[in-house]
């Protein structure tokens, strides 16, 4: 058996630095009032429907889990590359097949009471049972409890891609006595995500003290926290903030950090504020149905050709604002898997026109959905939708916009019942693998009806992939899978945000994370 703790092999340098390191600060700044370590608040906008570590799939769940959660393994806040131990190390077989976790020893729960084998077994268990929106990460996976501090994941192909899987907030260990003694079970019966939406049962640095999904969650310190993280701040409270209000109050100093600045705010900020800004590892997309029920038009390939011809690209990055990039395909560029600069689709509006009128899109009009309560990573998806409707109409593509609240219009979407969809994807993990359900037959693929069998060389790449160790093999057949999802899928790929972190110069410690953003845990005071 060797010792692992392989690179996730995804960012490029700059992103894998402190945000500081390489982003643009607004100023140089004078220095703000030295914070108080009282309490520290953080504005973003909500965009979740739980923080149930077993069901929650959104970014900012992902910021809550991390803070109050561990997982066996994790990335350190200034390396977003290398896989780290948390509650365990692990070794692993030469086939990448077995991985055997030793957990660390005295690591605690919220409660006092020791992290076992057994809490490991029952989460992951849990996680899959449930059949949520993020069990198919451990798909394939099982766990086995060998003694009290020992658990062995085994799969029946190699799965190089699990120990950058294991750092994802949905596979965070829970205590299982409290989590059962509160409705939770391995199965579809689980009855605890209320009480979870209530109290929080990890080992993390901080405990959920109150939670409201459309306005506040705040959390405080883990009295009984004896991990790896020295957190600095009593108390942190995450509020639900529209962009134009975050940056008067991250300005003025009623918060300490916001998230949600679109591109062009942070151009003009106050020197009391920082911003580092990045491309991120958010994908912005469109999806298109492949349902003749749901749209006879968009069910066609020569519609998904002529969306994908019709949009201008460059100018859609005008509105992104400061960081963005234009994506190239499904995967991120930065991560392996993301495809070169030359693959980005461009414009060809008479190419467009050519396909729309073989769509049989004249005369039809095309909804267009979106959630319009939620800027990602500072994006505002309202203006990107009345940009598109621009652009199509151009091309003879006659769409109307149905913007509706991210917690209504997130169902239709994960349904597949949206005609197009105006999406985003923050990563579940940083690896290429997490953008392999764009394949026919699986989960995201199923949210456009684009069922298994639709395009065979496309699912044979996909589980290929899923077993592939070699990393040049990998990237080969990452591009090879993308370039053909981006000429003949029911996907649009538009763009990457920056990354726009505003911060008070009193406030250290801000790392920019492809899964969590921000560790609440890592921020401190200047002195």
């Amino acid at each position: 058996m060797k010792h692992l703790l392989p690179k996730a092999m995804l960012f490029a340098a700059c992103t894998a630095l402190l945000l500081s390191g390489c982003g643009q600060s607004g100023t140089s700044g004078t220095q703000a009032a030295p914070a108080s370590t009282d309490q520290i608040v953080i504005d973003t906008t909500f965009d979740m429907k739980t923080i149930d570590p077993g069901r929650e799939f959104e970014p900012t769940a992902q910021m809550l889990v991390k803070a109050m959660y561990d997982n066996l393994l994790t990335y350190g806040d200034e390396d977003t590359s290398t896989v780290v131990p948390n509650l365990a190390t692990y070794t692993a077989n030469e086939e990448l097949t077995e991985f055997t976790f030793t957990l660390q020893e005295g690591r605690v729960f919220s409660d006092g009471s020791p992290v076992t084998a057994d809490d490991v077994v029952f989460s992951l268990t849990r996680l899959t049972g449930m059949k949520g929106n993020p069990s198919y990460l451990f798909d394939g996976v099982t766990v086995e409890k060998i003694d009290d501090m020992t658990v062995k994941l085994t799969t029946a192909a190699p799965h190089p891609a699990l120990p950058v899987v294991l750092t994802a907030p949905p596979l965070a260990i829970l205590n299982s006595k409290v989590v059962q003694a509160n409705g939770g079970t391995v199965d579809e019966n689980d009855a605890a995500e209320e009480w979870l939406n209530a109290n929080s049962a990890g080992s993390g640095p901080y405990i959920l003290e109150s939670f409201d999904v459309r306005s506040q969650a705040v959390l405080v310190k883990n009295p009984n926290y004896n991990g790896p993280q020295t957190p600095t701040f009593e108390k942190v409270i995450f509020r639900n903030v529209e962009p134009a209000t975050q940056k008067m109050n991250v300005e003025r100093g009623d918060s300490q950090v916001a998230l949600g600045l679109l591109g062009d705010m942070v151009s003009d900020l106050a020197d009391t504020v920082k911003v580092d800004s990045v491309p991120s590892a958010t994908t912005v997309f469109l999806i298109i149905n492949t349902d003749p029920a749901i749209s006879e038009v968009t069910a066609k390939p020569e519609f998904w050709k002529a969306v994908k011809s019709a949009i201008d690209y460059d100018g859609l990055l005008e509105v992104a604002g400061s960081g963005a990039i234009q994506s190239t395909g499904a995967v991120p560029a930065q991560f392996v898997g993301g495809l070169p600069e030359s693959s980005r689709l461009k414009r060809d509006l008479e190419a467009a026109k050519t396909a729309a009128a073989a769509a049989g899109a004249s005369g039809k009009t095309i909804t267009l959905s979106y959630a319009n309560d939620i800027d990602p990573t500072g994006v505002s998806l309202q203006t990107l939708a009345e940009r598109l409707q621009v652009q199509l109409a151009e091309a003879g593509i006659t769409v109307e916009l149905a913007p509706a609240p991210f917690a209504t219009e997130v169902d239709a979407y994960r349904d597949g019942k949206e005609q197009i969809g105006l999406w985003y994807w923050i990563p579940d993990y940083s690896e290429g693998n997490d953008y392999l359900p764009y394949s026919p037959g699986q989960w995201m693929g199923l949210r456009v009806n684009w069922q298994a069998g639709a395009n065979p060389a496309i699912e044979a790449l996909a589980a290929e992939l899923l077993t592939t160790s070699d990393p040049a093999q990998r990237q080969a057949k990452f591009e090879e899978w993308g370039n053909l999802l981006l000429a003949e899928g029911p996907y649009v790929p538009l763009l990457q945000p920056g990354s726009n972190v505003v911060y008070s110069t009193s406030i250290t410690g801000v790392y920019y994370s492809p899964t969590w953003i921000i560790n609440a845990a890592a921020l401190g005071v200047a002195s």
